[in-house]
């Protein structure tokens, strides 16, 4: 939107806009200018007309830049009459002092006078270096002071020179308002050019976002579906490794479950990033016990660490409190990788653990989980490459020992979002220091009685008749044959409609439900069984997925089910799961929260 100024001139709004910013950012310097021309005119005149001048002066600027501030919030309509009616009128009461110079009488009168009015224009025209009309009609009182000063000198010696004047300062006004037009324009087209430069940017980096959206969720659901296969696959060769096998067979299958097991831990890791990378990865705080933590770390590695003949050392330093606050799955994950690197990379020598405990406050604790070996040595060099993703040390590295490089860099995320860190200390030829530091809200500090855990056993099952949910013919065979196997009786449904339809009358001693099937969802069908007061409105119900979130595994219970089981299944786990069922629901949930820690954490 645009308006005619009082001049005729068109004003658009940017410039008055522009020309109003210089104005107000200059405003308090106007008192200064006041000032110092009060000051000159003190020297030349009455003082009691020099203090008349300052004073209304004084009080003019006061009244424009109050009429200044209110007009900002509209100025984009442009000046209309108000502004240069306003302006002129206080540069009138300005005007009066080179006037007042010039009719002073003084010897230094006149001089002062002209150096006043050329200041005056300097001024304003300054001020108002975007809106050239503008400032000459705000400055025509300095015009007509001119005027009267000029027919002052009519037929005098000074008349001419006068005249020769008024050129000379009209062409440094000129100048200056060229010089600065010409700056600004280069400014504005600077500014113009930084601004697309920085739209070009945004719409860079909105594309960057928008590929690693698609390729996190594209990494998530690959990695999703492909452990349903993979139950397959690892189902499979936990069923032919129960079969008599030549010594030729049992190799091979050997390298199949270890390449599905690496496999496995690959699609984790992946998982694990596409989560930290959403911000979508979830804490489980709970009541962790120390020492079943640490019996849950030490015992794999320990067995690990013997095998290949080293010395495993772990051992509690500090005030250790008994049970604190805090996710043991993730606790697990970081501390389970920092010790199955220093075993991996270690060919002899000694592997040591240290918890080391410091009481920060009444009911607060930090942990240094400190993870020593006597491997190889990590260079200085690199030491910050080594948490980046898919970075191993070196080649050779890798080519030795395997692995996607992504186990450090998740547990330093992982520890970062627990407000933790890990830090390294380590020396080529003698050996690594890995420190995962993390605090924690204690619970209790002494150990209470605890009362004996619940085991289920598994020979006392006996023959279970079991229902299978399952819309996958392979992991519906492979479950199938398991039962056979076990001495268990199973029939089979494809989806959860179907199984809704055999339960309300067929009672089963246990169901075990997949979560994704066409039709009817497991969780769907779990509620519509626990609802539908059927013959299996009480039977134990496991749930099987091929997602390890901790949502999930909530999802699954809150729908009535008693226990989780990741995809690809560990028989073993089932077993023992299988094992409570003749203690009924609460039994096979109390097994689940057992057996379910030690499986994510795995």
């Amino acid at each position: 939107m645009v308006e005619s100024d009082a001049n005729g001139e068109t004003q658009a709004p940017g410039e008055a806009a522009a020309a109003l910013r210089a104005i107000l950012q200059t405003q308090y310097l106007r008192y200064l200018i006041i000032g110092a021309w009060a000051l000159g005119l003190f020297s030349i005149l009455d003082p009691l007309i020099a203090g008349a001048w300052f004073a209304g002066t004084i009080g003019a600027g006061a009244v424009r830049g109050e009429f200044e501030r209110r007009i900002s919030q509209r100025v984009g309509a442009g000046w209309g009459m108000l502004f240069p009616a306003v302006a002129t009128a206080t540069t009138a009461v300005w005007a009066a002092a080179p006037l007042l110079a010039w009719f002073s009488g003084a010897a230094f009168g006149q001089p002062m006078a002209m150096m006043l009015l050329v200041s005056g224009y300097v001024l304003v025209f300054a001020q108002l270096r975007s809106s050239p009309r503008q400032a000459m009609v705000i400055s025509s009182p300095y015009s007509l002071v001119a005027l009267i000063i000029t027919g002052s000198l009519w037929g005098s010696e000074s008349f001419i020179p006068f005249l020769a004047s008024i050129p000379f300062a009209a062409a440094g006004l000129f100048v200056l308002v060229m010089m600065t037009m010409l700056r600004e324009e280069r400014i504005r087209a600077f500014q113009e050019h930084q601004s697309h430069l920085i739209e070009e940017l945004e719409a860079a980096r909105d594309k960057a976002n928008a590929a690693n959206d698609a390729k996190s969720n594209f990494l998530g659901v690959i990695s999703h579906e492909l452990r349903t296969p993979m139950n397959g696959v690892l189902g499979a060769a936990q069923l032919l490794g129960a079969t008599r096998l030549e010594p030729t067979q049992r190799e091979y299958l050997s390298i199949i479950r270890t390449s599905g097991d690496n496999l496995l831990s690959l699609l984790n890791d992946i998982l694990d990033m596409t989560k930290i990378e959403a911000g979508k990865m979830t804490f489980d705080v709970v009541d962790v016990s120390i020492d079943d933590l640490h019996r849950r770390v030490v015992g794999p590695f320990q067995a690990q660490a013997e095998a290949k003949g080293l010395d495993f050392e772990a051992r509690f330093e500090g005030e250790t409190p008994a049970v604190v606050r805090g996710d043991p799955l993730r606790v697990c994950q970081v501390i389970h990788n920092l010790l199955s690197n220093a075993v991996k990379f270690t060919d002899q020598g000694k592997v040591s653990y240290v918890v080391r405990s410091t009481r920060t406050g009444e009911a607060r604790v930090r942990f240094d989980f400190q993870v020593s070996d006597s491997g190889a040595g990590i260079a200085e060099a690199d030491v910050q490459r080594l948490f980046q993703p898919f970075t191993q040390v070196d080649a050779s590295s890798t080519r030795r020992f395997g692995g996607t490089g992504l186990g450090l860099t998740i547990s330093r995320r992982l520890a970062n979002i627990m407000n933790g860190d890990i830090t390294l200390k380590s020396k080529l030829g003698e050996g690594s220091t890995f420190t995962f530091t993390v605090e924690a809200d204690v619970v209790a500090w002494e150990t209470a009685a605890q009362a004996e855990a619940m085991e289920a056993d598994e020979e006392a099952a006996g023959s279970l008749n079991v229902l299978v949910v399952e819309d996958h013919p392979v992991n519906r065979m492979i479950l199938e044959a398991w039962m056979s196997s076990a001495g268990h009786a199973s029939a089979s449904a494809e989806n959860g409609q179907i199984a809704v339809e055999m339960t309300q009358d067929q009672p089963f001693d246990l169901i075990i439900m997949d979560v994704n099937m066409p039709v009817m969802d497991g969780l769907s069908a779990t509620r519509a069984i626990r609802a539908g007061g059927g013959a299996n409105a009480e039977t134990p119900i496991v749930v099987l997925s091929a997602s390890a979130r901790i949502e999930d595994h909530e999802a699954g219970i809150d729908a009535g089910a008693d226990a989780y089981l990741n995809k690809p299944i560990d028989f073993a786990a089932l077993a023992r799961v299988m094992g409570a069922v003749g203690q009924g629901r609460s039994g096979v949930r109390a097994m689940d929260d057992l057996v379910r820690p030690a499986m994510a954490a795995a």
